[in-house]
């Protein structure tokens, strides 16, 4: 960023306005999150804690990469830096995946929460819908005897009722798509790593609303296609 694609190493900087640049880059580490995963990457300098000007040792961070258990080696950590100085308190020893994991707890406490009240919902509207569709292909069984006693066939009977069935479902996921993507907009602030308009969610939804519309048809019309034609034409 500030020294373009020349090489930075051996460089001299200098922190804050009008200082001198007498500190000497000696190398170059990778973006790193500091205080939280939603916060985006600062700008950082690592210096010698000893060489600043004003040092007062509160407290040190030591951070050790391991090819194992982390916490399996924390008897050994101890040990070692027993062994420089035995008045050094050791505290708060911690894995960097326990850190990430404490720094979402409230984003992971509102996800669940919202699958939980999402789930509840969608399966209100699976309910309502089943017996909306249900009732509604029940009131059309004059209209289907006597369909069945002009000479339709079954299959005819089905498809018809299907079809309407499906015609209202595709608007009805059409509708609720476009208020879906209008909503995300909302959503993305309670997300990290997903994105808000994740296709495979809007597919997998849109299916089962699918599949119980043409259950809701295809049971009630296909019992309405096994009454005697007579006796559905006198239900009325």
């Amino acid at each position: 960023m500030y020294f373009g694609t020349e090489n930075p190493i051996g460089r001299r900087i200098g922190l804050g306005p009008g200082a001198q640049p007498d500190i000497e880059i000696v190398g170059v580490v990778g973006d790193t999150k500091f205080n939280g995963l939603r916060q985006p990457v600062p700008r950082l300098v690592y210096t010698p804690a000893l060489q600043q000007d004003v040092f007062v040792p509160t407290g040190v961070t030591f951070e050790v990469r391991t090819a194992g258990d982390p916490l399996g080696l924390v008897n050994g950590i101890q040990h070692e830096v027993q062994a420089l100085d035995k008045t050094l308190p050791i505290y708060n020893i911690r894995s960097l995946s326990t850190e990430i994991s404490d720094s979402l707890i409230r984003e992971r406490l509102t996800t669940r929460l919202s699958i939980l009240f999402s789930a509840l919902a969608l399966l209100l509207a699976c309910v309502g819908l089943y017996g909306l569709l249900a009732y509604r292909v029940v009131e059309k069984n004059h209209e289907i005897g006597l369909r069945m006693a002009l000479g339709a066939k079954k299959g005819d009977v089905l498809k018809m009722v299907m079809g309407r069935g499906l015609r209202l479902v595709t608007i009805g996921i059409g509708i609720g798509i476009a208020a879906a993507l209008a909503l995300t907009r909302f959503l993305s602030t309670l997300l990290y790593g997903v994105k808000p308009t994740d296709e495979l969610t809007f597919i997998e939804v849109s299916l089962l609303l699918t599949c119980v519309v043409l259950l809701a048809s295809y049971i009630p019309a296909r019992r309405a296609t096994k009454v005697d034609p007579m006796v559905a034409l006198r239900y009325e």
